[in-house]
């Protein structure tokens, strides 16, 4: 740390905070992929509800801190020479240091879409329209077979009717889900 020696008061605090903060930021990165990242880091200890917030995590947590001392840090160490300005130094890194953490929340919220509920479930076709693959007795004689489209997967389903025989290719519409899984259709 001998290259600290000659430098401003200002710029070393720059590098006091760049260096263990960019240690840390590695380490966490690091830890993330390796799996062992999982929690959101240091809980704040106050009273407050943001349970109901729309927040996809913790606004007051360790990452977050050291997301904005990264922005804050490096940014003092990277213009210093050309803002000699020191009131419009720090102004510009902590406003760097907060683009920082709202990056973070804009990239964790990408995420979270990703991880959508695609589980299949028979209720989620309810008053779907469907195409009869094999045809369906009339009369609730004997099931058919009915290709449904959901969640961008085409399933094929058991399907029964309380109307008339209902031939291949014609389209229906799923009303109720029967005991045993059985889906029952009008013909359109």
């Amino acid at each position: 740390m001998e290259f600290l020696d000659g430098l401003d008061p200002q710029l070393k605090l720059f590098w006091y905070i760049a260096i263990p903060v960019s240690l840390i930021f590695v380490l966490q990165t690091i830890l993330t992929f390796v799996g062992s990242g999982g929690s959101d880091g240091i809980e704040a200890d106050f009273d407050g509800d943001l349970d109901s917030a729309e927040a996809p995590f913790q606004l007051f947590s360790f990452r977050n801190l050291i997301n904005f001392l990264l922005g804050f840090s490096w940014t003092g160490i990277s213009f210093y020479k050309l803002i000699p300005n020191t009131t419009l130094l720090i102004l510009l890194s902590l406003a760097i240091g907060y683009a920082f953490v709202y990056s973070f929340f804009l990239i964790i919220r990408q995420i979270q879409k990703l991880g959508e509920d695609n589980t299949f479930r028979l209720e989620k076709t309810l008053n779907r329209i469907a195409d009869v693959y094999l045809a369906i007795p009339g009369k609730m004689q004997g099931k058919g077979k009915i290709m449904v489209s959901l969640n961008g997967s085409v399933r094929e389903l058991d399907a029964m009717t309380e109307q008339d025989k209902i031939e291949t290719n014609a389209t229906v519409r799923i009303m109720r889900v029967e005991s045993g899984n059985i889906l029952i259709v009008e013909k359109l």
